[in-house]
């Protein structure tokens, strides 16, 4: 008997790198960008950009535990992007780029933060990491724009400069997890 699909919701800056990188592995069966974690409700991407919803740009993840478990979905989270830099990633600046882990239920909660704990102690990062890790309310997808976006814009200079570079280290460090 298989285990029904999960979903985990995360946040490491731009979504479309999220996307991007989680869209690739085995048993993920959906990658939607979107917005959680403000005090907007329908918020458009405008008013994300703009820092006055409290909304992190996140992806709202589909996978089957079966093949990809939440922690495995952690590990990979951890090292696509600086869980150090307070609403940073690279030239994205904003609370809308935080880092987050927005957790569906309570075994979600401990599984992250025990690989928090994991993190912090194997000292993948020189600085602390300020990932928030919070509970999931209500997760709004992004405009059609933005799903797919990496894919469908292959070429977009932030597409090369930006995600390019976080695709490559996904295949180097995690190739046997790609589809």
């Amino acid at each position: 008997m298989t285990k029904p699909d999960e979903t985990a919701t995360l946040a490491a800056g731009c979504f479309w790198c999220v996307e991007a990188v989680f869209s690739r592995l085995k048993g993920v069966e959906k990658a939607v960008s979107g917005y959680t974690g403000g005090t907007v409700s329908n918020p458009t991407y405008q008013e994300v950009c703009n820092g006055t919803t409290g909304h992190a740009e996140a992806v709202q993840i589909t996978f089957d535990p079966g093949i990809i478990s939440f922690a495995e979905l952690l590990e990979i989270f951890w090292q696509i992007h600086d869980p150090t830099t307070l609403n940073r990633q690279g030239a994205d600046s904003g609370s809308q780029y935080r880092s987050a882990i927005f957790y569906h239920d309570n075994s979600q909660k401990e599984t992250a933060e025990r690989s928090l704990r994991a993190v912090s102690a194997a000292g993948l990062w020189p600085d602390p990491v300020v990932t928030e890790i919070v509970p999931l309310t209500t997760f709004y997808p992004a405009e059609s724009y933005h799903q797919d976006y990496y894919r469908l814009n292959p070429y977009q200079p932030y597409c090369r400069i930006v995600i390019d570079p976080k695709i490559s280290k996904l295949g180097k460090n995690f190739r046997d997890k790609l589809k």
